[in-house]
């Protein structure tokens, strides 16, 4: 068994690319931000079920030392896995656009309006009612909402004559954007709200969104896949974490102009 103290002592880069790459039961908003600037984003366990699952089928490679354990000894570790894919998901942010045929359908849909950081807890829990298995934990979501406090964590919000109709949130690290979750209650809101999301980002200076997860909707929207060394080798030279956004609130119909001729 093969125990790091904390983040910054984890080498990802020798880490299995498809399975858990350690497993902590650090949730707190210290050691969630330090988790996802060293490229790790967690996936609680929902029920004791699963904890007992990690355990049971996890255990062995805890032992070789192939999967670390990360944080203090008295932890119950198993409650948490933590994840590096390899190759990792992203969508740089100057390819980013909504493609012709989304643009066509959005275009016209002139109550539709975008905002930043309105009701980043909001859109935590919608992007957490009715999902399986049930990672958003109340635990993680505390720790999320304080470190939106904290000017780390923010959300795009989609909205259609004043109702919440999709949103995306996620944590800031530099340059890149790690999103956590969406969610849409309108066909293509949450599609838009990355979208958005990333024009924000880029008039910021930011370069990457990094998706963790791979997908149809990912590759849809600019989506591309990089080694696990090079993410990690451009997470590590983003410098501050500071890259304002704008908190204006924005018409849709002008993202479907930006994607012109795409």
């Amino acid at each position: 068994m093969s125990r790091c103290p904390d983040w910054e002592s984890l080498d990802v880069l020798k880490a299995a690319p498809d399975g858990p790459v350690a497993f902590s039961a650090d949730l707190s908003p210290a050691g969630l931000l330090a988790a996802y600037r060293a490229g790790v984003y967690p996936f609680p366990a929902a029920d004791e079920y699963t904890r007992a699952l990690n355990e049971m089928v996890f255990a062995d490679q805890v032992q070789a030392g192939r999967i670390r354990l990360v944080g203090e000894e008295s932890a119950d570790p198993y409650a948490v896995s933590w994840w590096s894919p390899d190759p990792r998901p992203v969508l740089p942010v100057s390819a980013t656009h909504l493609g012709r045929s989304l643009a066509r359908r959005v275009r016209n849909r002139l109550p539709w309006s975008t905002s930043l950081d309105r009701c980043f807890e909001r859109v935590v829990r919608e992007c957490r009612t009715g999902r399986a298995p049930l990672w958003l934990t109340d635990e993680l979501i505390e720790s999320l909402v304080r470190l939106h406090d904290l000017g780390h964590a923010h959300s795009v919000e989609m909205w259609e004559d004043g109702e919440l109709i999709g949103g995306v949130f996620g944590l800031q690290i530099g340059s890149v954007f790690s999103m956590d979750s969406m969610f849409h209650h309108r066909p293509d809101a949450s599609k838009v709200a990355v979208t958005d999301l990333a024009a924000r980002f880029a008039q910021a200076g930011g370069a990457l969104l990094d998706a963790q997860r791979d997908g149809p909707h990912v590759r849809g929207l600019g989506g591309v896949l990089v080694p696990r060394e090079q993410y990690l080798r451009h997470l590590r030279r983003t410098g501050s974490d500071r890259f304002p956004m704008s908190t204006a609130t924005l018409p849709v119909s002008r993202l479907a102009q930006q994607t012109g001729s795409r």
